[in-house]
C-alpha cells in the first residue's frame, strides 16, 4: 500500500533546469562558443562533478577567465528568470491529493537545502513537506539512492510504500535502485534522454491523476 508521496525538485516542481541552462548557453555564445547540451544533460538531477561549464568554457577559448568578474551576472539574471516561473502543471493537485489521502510527502533534491527550502516558501508550498532532504543531509546525490534512503528512513516506510516522480534519468536510477515506483515526467530538458527504468512516463502530472498513479504502484508491488 502507497503511503508516501515522494517528489524531486528542480524541474519537477519548478522549472529551474531551462533558466540555468539558457544563461549559460548565452555566456558561452557571448565568447563565441557553443555549448554541448550532451554534457550538460548530465548535471540534471545529479552531481556538479559529472559536467563543469565554466572549465568547459575556458577550455575551448584555450585560456583561462576570471570567474569572479563573468559570473555574478549570469548568476543574478539565472535567479530572475527562475523567479518568473510557476509552479509545474499538476503539482498542486498532487499535493492537494496526497494530503486528502493521508499520504505522508517528501522531497528528494540533489541541491542545496538552502535553494530548494527558500523557493518552496516563496512558492507558499513549505507547509506540505513532512520531509525535505537534500545534498546538505547525504554523502552522495543522485544517482546515489542515498537521498531517497534518508526520506524513507524519515518517514518511516519501506520502498514498496513509497511513490517517486523525477524528471531525470539520475533521479530515476537513484530510485529505482531501492525498488520504488518511480513515475517520469520529462522536462524541456529532460524529454530526450533515456527513461526506460521509470514504472511510467507522463507528458505531465496533469495527464494522469495521482489517484490512478496510486493504483498502479499498488498493483506493480503485489
Amino acid at each position: 500500500m502507497i503511503k508516501a508521496l515522494i517528489f524531486d525538485f528542480d524541474g519537477l516542481i519548478l522549472d529551474t533546469e531551462s533558466p540555468i541552462f539558457v544563461t549559460w548557453n548565452e555566456l558561452y555564445k557571448s565568447f563565441g562558443c557553443e555549448l554541448p547540451l550532451e554534457s550538460w544533460v548530465t548535471l540534471i538531477g545529479g552531481s556538479d562533478e559529472s559536467f563543469d561549464p565554466f572549465k568547459e568554457l575556458e577550455r575551448q577559448l584555450g585560456r583561462s577567465l576570471d570567474e569572479a568578474v563573468i559570473e555574478p551576472p549570469r548568476r543574478k539574471k539565472e535567479l530572475e528568470l527562475i523567479d518568473t516561473q510557476a509552479i509545474l502543471p499538476g503539482v498542486m493537485e498532487y499535493l492537494n491529493d496526497a494530503k486528502e489521502l493521508k499520504l505522508k510527502i517528501g522531497l528528494a533534491s540533489s541541491s542545496t537545502r538552502e535553494w530548494v527550502s527558500s523557493h518552496l516558501s516563496r512558492l507558499g508550498i513549505f507547509q506540505y513537506f513532512d520531509s525535505i532532504c537534500t545534498r546538505d543531509d547525504v554523502k552522495q546525490v543522485k544517482p546515489s539512492p542515498e537521498l531517497y534512503q534518508s526520506v524513507l528512513d524519515i518517514l518511516k516506510i519501506c520502498p514498496a510504500e513509497g511513490l517517486v516522480l523525477e524528471d531525470s534519468p539520475n533521479g530515476i536510477q537513484a530510485a529505482k535502485a531501492l525498488g520504488l515506483f518511480c513515475v517520469a515526467i520529462p522536462n524541456p530538458m529532460t524529454r530526450d534522454l533515456c527513461f526506460d527504468q521509470a514504472d511510467l512516463i507522463l507528458n505531465s502530472l496533469v495527464e494522469k491523476p495521482l489517484r490512478d498513479v496510486i493504483t498502479l504502484a499498488e498493483r506493480n508491488h503485489r
